[in-house]
């Protein structure tokens, strides 16, 4: 494109104009009213210029138009999706940093849309229970809003590592929450089992139950336990987190939680066995590890 600088006018200079004050850039009112590139647009462009890394100058050049383009996109003003090129832009940079809040991480928010972005995407779309396509569509921009109260005013880097929650929070949670507890097949139920003990030796007034089935529970939540994986490309209708990294599992379990729309809320969390023998010893191992992680994840949640 032809560069735009200072003396010219038009829809063209509107539109910059309209872009830079809708980032927080001053311009004079009297220039915008004449749709004129005057010097407050000028000093406009070229604090843009400098903020986004792009050559110093206070022209509308090809390059700096596309990154004005790309700072003005608001989450939800488009489809994303994984494509050649890449969309990039703000909108996805928002994406990223949300979700990494959330815990699906899409690493260090660049504003491209690439496979890490990709599979982050079809994560929390498999924690909310939704078709895992990996498209970010209005419905994946609404329950990322929802969970607003989680990620606002959050590190955008990504989610700090739990750790250990410690015996007295655990016992707090415990005492409080009202959660149930099923699976459905032998290993996750041994696991399930498990669970309950553990709660139960450690606070005589435990919230948690043991149930047979989803049907059965009466409690605040539900976490399902199972070996079974989801089938690809279809929407379970409830949230399925993978017990793969323990240091976001707490916070993809309450994305989960949080975004169910059954009732109780519910969250399945898929226990990987693998081809070998699985002993009591990982049972107990899981056990320890996922109520930890249940109590990371039910802190504050009544």
């Amino acid at each position: 494109m032809e560069a735009i600088r200072e003396g010219a006018a038009g829809s063209a200079v509107e539109d910059i104009q309209e872009r830079l004050r809708s980032l927080g850039y001053e311009i004079d009112e009297a220039e915008c009213a004449e749709k004129s590139f005057g010097r407050s647009t000028a000093t406009a462009v070229a604090r843009f210029r400098l903020d986004h890394g792009l050559q110093l100058g206070d022209e509308v050049d090809t390059a700096t138009w596309m990154a004005l383009v790309d700072e003005c996109y608001q989450l939800g003003d488009r489809t994303l999706y994984l494509r050649l090129p890449n969309f990039h832009g703000n909108d996805v940079r928002q994406l990223q940093e949300r979700l990494n809040i959330l815990g699906f991480s899409c690493g260090e928010p660049d504003g491209v849309y690439g496979v890490h972005t990709e599979a982050a995407v079809k994560l929390f779309q498999e924690s909310i229970g939704v078709l895992a396509d990996g498209m970010a569509f209005p419905d994946t921009f609404d329950a990322i809003e929802r969970l607003k109260h989680v990620w606002a005013g959050k590190p955008a880097a990504g989610p700090h590592p739990m750790g250990g929650m410690g015996f007295a929070r655990a016992a707090s949670v415990l005492e409080t929450a009202h959660i149930a507890i099923t699976a459905d097949d032998p290993i996750s139920r041994n696991i399930a089992g498990r669970i309950w003990n553990l709660a139960h030796a450690t606070v005589d007034d435990c919230g948690l139950e043991l149930v047979d089935s989803r049907e059965d529970a009466t409690s605040g939540a539900l976490v399902e336990l199972s070996t079974q994986p989801l089938p690809e490309n279809v929407a379970s209708g409830l949230g399925n987190v993978m017990l793969d990294d323990f240091d976001t599992l707490p916070l993809r379990l309450r994305t989960a939680v949080q975004s169910s729309t059954a009732t109780p809320p519910a969250a399945r969390i898929e226990v990987p066995v693998g081809t070998g023998a699985f002993t009591m010893g990982d049972a107990q191992t899981y056990a320890v590890l996922l109520l930890d992680a249940i109590c990371a994840a039910f802190e504050g949640i009544e």
